[in-house]
């Protein structure tokens, strides 16, 4: 058994997927800022590493077309990982948002752009059809005009399935009025915990809807590099398990129910491998509960710093 199936299996449709996959954002840089302050990412060094992460049994990835930086694009690096991959791998994108050429941030799609949008990431992905579309919401009171156009592009056959990304519950129900809804992407995490306070994460498990969080690592850091891990609960769980603060943050989020799915990202293999290892920790009541006590943020550091950080989905 592959190191990514110990969590389990969950279904986005009619597409089955281990838990635990993997966020491409960070394939480009750190941060939606990317490489503008570094050297590029090396090519082949990607390649190797989503290699890594498929042989360790990771079997979806999470991207978008807008997650790139000077010299380099996550799509371009996906499409020549799975050109080189035999097994199958789901690939899940994002559309709404987008950054012209320079990285600069575009006002969100409208409902008629978002058919350029898919097609962009096809050509990117070099594929016929995209496994799953999220819409992203970037604020917007209703997303049924959007979601409706995407539903278009699923008859047509250039999307198979469709997700939210960003939303609250009742853009879940004015979705799923249009169209199956797969999966629901949204920030959460031990520290972040809206989506347990409005009900999204019990209305997905209810719904048989995915739910993927992201920052389920870095929390409120959000993009930022990654920092010391400073809370004394997660310090004790980790020193307990013998595992990292980050698997231990992975670990209590993959807890919250079985539809709940990982896409940690990163460019260190020994990190990926780590990140993948979160889901066979399997975490007592005790520490359940520990976890869910008070913060008591001043922890000494006495943990590496790490790139551990999960795909935001900006």
């Amino acid at each position: 058994m592959s190191a990514a199936t110990a969590a389990g299996t969950w279904k986005l449709g009619d597409l089955e997927v281990n838990r635990v996959g993997y966020g491409a954002m960070r394939l480009t840089g750190n941060g939606m800022l990317g490489n503008s302050d570094g050297p590029p990412v090396d090519r082949d060094a990607a390649v190797r590493l989503l290699h890594g992460a498929f042989e360790q049994g990771v079997d979806h990835i999470d991207t978008a077309a807008f997650y790139f930086s000077p010299l380099r694009s996550a799509n371009e690096l996906i499409n020549r990982a799975l050109s080189s991959w035999r097994g199958d791998v789901v690939v899940a994108t994002k559309v709404g948002p987008g950054r012209d050429p320079s990285g600069e941030w575009l006002p969100m799609a409208r409902p008629d752009r978002l058919r350029g949008q898919v097609e962009e990431n096809l050509r990117q992905l070099g594929r016929d059809h995209l496994d799953v579309v999220n819409l992203r919401s970037n604020g917007m009171d209703s997303v049924a005009e959007h979601f409706g156009a995407l539903a278009e592009l699923r008859e047509e056959g250039l999307v198979r399935h469709l997700g939210l990304s960003n939303v609250r519950p009742q853009h879940v129900a004015e979705a799923q009025a249009i169209a199956p809804v797969v999966c629901v992407q949204n920030a959460y995490g031990l520290d972040w915990r809206h989506a347990d306070e409005n009900g999204l994460v019990d209305l997905c498990r209810e719904q048989g809807i995915a739910f993927v969080p992201f920052f389920a690592v870095s929390g409120l850091r959000r993009e930022a590099a990654a920092a010391r891990e400073r809370d004394a609960r997660v310090h004790t769980v980790a020193r307990a398990h013998g595992a990292t603060p980050a698997q231990i943050r992975l670990a209590w989020t993959l807890h919250r129910g079985p539809h709940v799915l990982a896409i940690p990202g990163t460019t260190n293999p020994s990190h990926l491998t780590e990140n993948i290892t979160a889901g066979t920790l399997r975490l007592t009541e005790e520490d359940l509960a520990l976890l869910d006590e008070p913060n008591e943020p001043n922890e000494p550091d006495t943990t590496d710093t790490t790139d551990t950080t999960d795909d935001p989905g900006a």
